[in-house]
């Protein structure tokens, strides 16, 4: 009989801890930066201000709500460098960048914004010139926040910078952005034992733990 209730005590326990888990999940909304190798889209392991293209590169831009790197999404369309920069020639002591950029998905969209058409764009800029200068010269005006990450291109969006979002697209947490979410996750348990005291999912599922571990001692002696 003891065995039974504990059976009955876990599956009622294990629904209700996996949906505190999935009322804990969230992405941040924010613009990825990709590389084109070939036919396939990369994601960039630097930012656009340290990434110094060659002259025939493809880059481009996603604005999306992603967890990180590994679900992030691409950029669309298929132009190539050759259909991209068609018609800006070669010049000496220059480079052409072709950049895709993608406003994202209007459900990727900040509360009262509408995501302009994506674009596409030859940027001839100086040999040295990183992404983040030939952007800044095909895509005005540019926007970036305090730790140099950037928020919008062309001005899209108006407002907010790598933004916490729940999984309904609401912001959840707008103190804590895109640049920190690694750090975050692979910070793991040692920031649980910060400060800011256990998270909200944790203690729910203390709670149901208590509540159900009680209704199954009940049970056992109800029937004993």
């Amino acid at each position: 009989m003891i065995r039974r209730a504990t059976v009955l005590f876990l599956a009622a326990l294990l629904p209700l801890l996996a949906g505190a888990g999935q009322a804990q999940a969230a992405g941040y909304r924010y613009w990825s930066f990709w590389e084109r190798d070939g036919s396939a889209w990369t994601y960039a392991t630097v930012g656009p201000s340290l990434s110094r293209p060659a002259d025939g590169d493809v880059q481009g831009f996603r604005f999306s709500v992603s967890e990180d790197s590994g679900d992030a999404a691409k950029p669309r369309g298929a132009a190539g460098f050759d259909t991209i920069c068609a018609k800006t020639p070669a010049k000496d002591g220059t480079k052409r960048v072709a950049l895709v950029i993608d406003f994202g998905t209007p459900g990727d969209a900040p509360s009262g914004e509408k995501p302009p058409a994506g674009r596409t764009a030859c940027a001839q800029v100086a040999e040295d010139a990183t992404t983040a200068e030939a952007l800044a010269s095909v895509a005005k005006p540019l926007r970036y926040d305090s730790n140099a990450l950037l928020c919008a291109i062309a001005g899209y969006p108006a407002k907010g910078c790598g933004e916490q979002v729940a999984t309904d697209g609401k912001d959840s947490s707008p103190t804590e952005t895109a640049e920190t979410a690694e750090t975050a996750e692979t910070a793991g348990s040692a920031e649980d034992d910060g400060g800011s005291g256990p998270s909200v999912g944790l203690i729910a599922g203390a709670a149901v733990v208590v509540v159900l571990g009680a209704a199954a001692v009940w049970q056992v002696r109800r029937r004993a």
